[in-house]
């Protein structure tokens, strides 16, 4: 299982190096069965994060015709105010060190990375997983209606206004889309990947020698809705 991590300017690196440690060790541990690599919808360069400028290297491009899953990050910077969006010109010029998330966000509608994306949700032989404010650049370029999801506790409600079915949960497993929640959520949406792809032995192997145990439950479209239960005094 060949997994490709996106990068884009102003991306989270704790959304990125998180589950990629934790699926490189899984690789490791399952003898080659999953292998990672850092790319960009526009090919081989250093990528800027939204953390002080820290900057990882990405070694190839996004193709579908390779990865097998594609994960997606969030973004690090700004909270921004309430109702901040990009404006006609967020795409143009270089990273900068005040941008809010919504706009670095928003940013990568003016790349090809969500056209790219779009291919990805429509090929059935490619998962797509995101990190945070990952599942929300799906939804802003309009490829998570009637998807479940999750993103960060306060992306939640922008998440829903776009057609998606937020769902305030850890992890939530909807079948080719996989998404974890806020951004210490990569260890645990990396280990579960592992336990889904490659089997439980090999993920708790991980879990071990990162000495992370997962918190929550994966939630999954599955079984009776829960009512409200009765406050026991």
């Amino acid at each position: 299982m060949h997994i490709q991590f996106v990068l884009f300017d102003g991306f989270d690196p704790l959304d990125v190096v998180a589950p990629y440690e934790v699926l490189y060790a899984g690789g490791t541990a399952s003898g080659g069965a999953v292998t990672v690599e850092l790319v960009t919808a526009e090919g081989p360069r250093e990528v800027i994060s939204g953390t002080g400028g820290l900057a990882l290297r990405a070694t190839g491009t996004l193709d579908l015709e390779r990865a097998d899953m594609v994960l997606v990050p969030g973004a690090s910077g700004r909270v921004g105010e309430h109702g901040e969006v990009p404006d006609g010109e967020a795409g143009a010029g270089e990273w900068k060190q005040d941008e809010s998330v919504p706009v670095l966000l928003g940013r990568t509608l003016t790349t090809e990375l969500p056209a790219l994306l779009k291919q990805a949700m429509d090929d059935p032989d490619v998962s797509v997983a995101t990190v945070c404010g990952g599942s929300l650049v799906l939804a802003m370029a309009g490829l998570l209606e009637g998807r479940h999801a999750t993103t960060h506790h306060m992306g939640l409600d922008m998440l829903d206004t776009t057609g998606a079915h937020a769902v305030r949960a850890r992890i939530v497993d909807d079948g080719d889309l996989i998404s974890g929640a806020g951004v210490t959520s990569g260890l645990d949406l990396g280990l579960y990947l592992l336990e889904r792809e490659v089997g439980p032995r090999v993920a708790h192997a991980v879990e071990e020698l990162f000495s992370h145990e997962r918190r929550g439950t994966v939630w999954r479209a599955q079984g009776p809705t829960p009512t409200t239960p009765e406050h026991q005094a």
